[in-house]
């Protein structure tokens, strides 16, 4: 058993000390996953790695919400979700009209404007991934620890505790069934 998973369990037992203890464990994997995930977002991106793993910390501990989280697996699960929702919630307030959403975002240099607008797009892959959660929950949260959280195929494999191998099809799987959804998503957008 990993020493955050013990941690965890001690957290679980109502021992407050061990909470203190946890984050220096997970702080900077949580920065590394958020940093790779916020590497892929497009020029312009306002939210740093480490403002990102606050709000999904500050989500993961919250006080008005008891969390009871069974292994490494479950937190970092927990994690990726937050992260994705985090993601999510800003796009969706770019896109309001009452945020500029009709208006179209430029930065001083043209030559980095993306052509696509990649709220829609983070947006889409969203509405897909419920849709997905429902076929294959299993391939979702490996899309969402790949994708959002940013782990490598052989992390992710590891923290769902399922084969590299399994992992590697479940995720041609969802590559493939996203890649249909979000396309026909944005073709169908006006």
């Amino acid at each position: 058993m990993s020493s955050v998973t013990e941690i965890l369990f001690q957290i679980e037992r109502g021992d407050s000390s061990s909470a203190e203890a946890l984050l220096p464990l997970v702080y900077d994997e949580l920065r590394k996953l958020a940093a790779d995930k916020l590497e892929s977002e497009s020029p312009g991106q306002t939210l740093q790695a480490t403002a990102l793993v606050h709000e999904v910390w500050l989500r993961l501990v919250d006080v008005s919400y008891s969390q009871h989280w069974s292994s490494r697996r479950h937190f970092f699960g927990a994690a990726a979700e937050a992260m994705r929702r985090i993601l999510i919630d800003r796009a969706r307030k770019r896109n309001r009209l009452k945020h500029g959403g009709d208006c179209q975002r430029i930065t001083l240099q043209l030559d980095e404007i993306p052509e696509e607008n990649e709220d829609d797009l983070i947006e889409a892959l969203d509405e897909a991934l419920r849709r997905f959660q429902k076929i294959d929950p299993v391939a979702c949260e490996l899309v969402k620890l790949r994708y959002f959280a940013g782990l490598t195929g052989h992390d992710a494999a590891e923290t769902l505790e399922i084969s590299p191998r399994t992992a590697d099809r479940l995720w041609s799987f969802a590559k493939a069934w996203l890649l249909r959804e979000v396309q026909n998503a944005l073709n169908d957008s006006p």
